[in-house]
């Protein structure tokens, strides 16, 4: 014991040299180390002291320890069998490979002796320690450890006792059970933790030819997570649809589920959806953490200029204010973001969604029910009946829901939607497309903001560069970057060794000025249109990309990446 306290106040040693923490906050920490008897370096990342990055750097270089990525190395479960699980369950240990009479683990606590002397007496090997994160190793054991009792007991068939719907699911709270059915709850609920944590909009269970490959959507990238035997394809697909009340016993035809969940005190839906493919049945998750904080106006993204013009016209007293973009550019958070600027105990407001994604005080919700014959239109018809003061329809994808949202919008209501066009101009065109007279589009549309999400650089590990002759052309226009300093991804632990963290927004905001007005009325063209906008100065999301570019917000290969060459890049 005495040993294993001496090591560990090294690392405060090491940050304290390093002026990473201060002595009185070492002091505190040891405090709380003596009571609870917890890692030094832990109870500094969880009092605020320090940042676990912060602690991973200064342990790897001060002692020249290397660090790896477990959910990129590719392990062996034949020697992690090979370790008592009782030491890899305490000691939180992960032998990754073994040379000669050397054993590596992932580990992280690299100064615990205590627990290599305990390895080294039970493998007789020597121990070499690389480090990791912990959220990491506990993946790996869950994962691990479930798959063995699944492989031990499985018989290769789902049981009519498993086959019930499950309401709700608690992932604080996993079976202790050692048979299949116990086995595979708790692997599927590590996997929707993991995806949790890590930020994941979407998970992907993918069946291949020989085994079944589980991706993350994360910051609008898939990222392969682990892969399973083909074996365990059938146990895992058939859990999450009976958690999702699906039919397992049909596997021929699509199916679409929702599940609730509770994890950390937070609110979680699940949206699963499954298609049979010729490996097998696919399915995806989406995850929606009712418990993140909602996105307020000034967290969009936009620039001091977008960002004034936006907020002119969302405070309007009535018309249409329209927001576009392709799927997943974050339409449905910008409305969310417009309804929490203006709900106030004086108005009315009203939403119909496809689905309801988050629950919003003092906001009647709607979610609109096909099978009922509750659509967008029928919706929208019935809460003008409500005495509405602000509408939010989640969608226009008719020419019916068009009409009736424009009605509303003459008649005194502020009427919110979105529409799927690559630029703003495009939606005034849409909608005079969809059979709506072009002088009621010109005396009804407020605002049009056309959007995209970029992953933003990870301000940790981002180098800069002076860009190369290929992509002038991107820069060519935007005032002041002629000869700016670029930057690019580089790849850390923070961020996963993905080289970003987190979205943002570019955006144009088109203001219908009384000239852009006038076009719509005699149906001009929408080159037309945003050729006047620009000109009265409306930033294109080109600039508006190249201006976060410059800024070292993002790079110019995620500006390609989002949008087309047709989108006036």
């Amino acid at each position: 014991m005495i040993v294993a306290d001496t090591t560990r106040r090294l690392i405060g040693d090491l940050l304290l040299e390093n002026d990473l923490i201060s002595p009185l906050q070492l002091e505190e920490a040891l405090k709380v180390q003596r009571q609870t008897g917890r890692r030094l370096g832990r109870i500094l990342v969880k009092l605020g002291h320090l940042s676990e990055e912060e602690l991973f750097d200064t342990i790897g270089s001060q002692l020249g320890i290397r660090q790896v990525n477990l959910r990129t190395t590719r392990l062996d479960p034949a020697l992690i069998a090979a370790v008592p699980e009782n030491l890899i369950r305490q000691y939180k240990l992960i032998p990754i490979k073994k040379e000669a009479n050397k054993l590596v683990v992932a580990t992280s606590d690299p100064l615990n002796v205590v627990a290599f002397d305990d390895l080294r007496l039970a493998t007789g090997f020597i121990v070499e320690p690389v480090l990791t994160t912990e959220k990491d190793i506990d993946g790996v054991i869950r994962r691990f450890y479930e798959l063995s009792v699944l492989d031990e007991t499985m018989d290769g068939s789902e049981t009519k006792e498993t086959a019930g719907k499950i309401e709700a699911v608690d992932l604080d709270r996993t079976g202790d059970s050692r048979d299949n059915t116990g086995a595979v709850v708790r692997l599927v609920n590590s996997l929707v933790i993991q995806a949790i944590d890590e930020r994941a909009s979407d998970i992907h269970i993918e069946p291949q030819k020989d085994i079944v490959r589980v991706r993350f959507r994360v910051d609008g990238t898939l990222r392969d997570v682990t892969t399973f035997p083909k074996k365990f394809q059938s146990p895992l697909v058939s859990r999450v649809k009976i958690l999702a009340g699906m039919d397992i016993a049909e596997r021929r035809v699509p199916q679409d589920g929702r599940m609730l969940t509770r994890y950390q005190g937070r609110d979680v839906d699940l949206r699963i959806s499954s298609v049979p493919t010729v490996f097998g049945e696919k399915v995806v998750v989406r995850v929606l953490d009712k418990g993140k904080a909602l996105l307020s106006v000034d967290q969009l993204g936009f620039e001091d200029d977008n960002l004034r013009k936006f907020r002119y016209i969302i405070r309007q007293p009535h018309g249409m204010i329209l927001i576009t973009g392709p799927t997943g550019s974050g339409k449905s958070t910008t409305l969310y973001a417009i309804i929490a600027e203006i709900n106030v105990s004086e108005r009315h407001l009203v939403t119909i969604e496809d689905p309801v994604e988050y629950l919003l005080p003092g906001v009647t919700q709607i979610q609109i029910n096909p099978k009922a014959n509750l659509t967008f239109a029928r919706g929208l018809r019935a809460i003008l009946r409500q005495d509405p003061d602000v509408m939010m329809v989640g969608e226009i994808r008719d020419g019916e829901t068009a009409e009736i949202a424009t009605r509303a919008a003459m008649t005194g209501h502020l009427v919110m939607s979105t529409l799927h066009t690559n630029d703003a101009a495009g939606a005034i065109t849409r909608l005079i497309d969809m059979g709506i007279e072009p002088f009621l589009v010109a005396s009804t549309v407020l605002g049009v903001t056309a959007q995209r999400l970029v992953r933003l650089l990870c301000p940790r590990c981002r180098e800069p560069y002076r860009p190369e002759r290929e992509v002038e052309h991107f820069l060519a226009g935007a005032q002041g970057c002629g000869s700016a300093v670029l930057y690019r991804a580089k790849g850390c632990r923070y961020c996963d060794n993905v080289g970003y963290r987190g979205r943002t927004s570019i955006a144009e905001v088109l203001l219908i000025s009384p000239p852009v007005r006038e076009m719509i009325a005699a149906k001009a063209p929408a080159a037309e249109i945003m050729r006047q906008a620009s000109a009265e100065g409306m930033q294109t999301l080109r600039k508006d990309g190249l201006r976060k570019a410059v800024a070292g917000l993002t790079t110019v290969e995620e500006l390609v990446r989002v949008a087309s060459a047709e989108e006036r890049w």
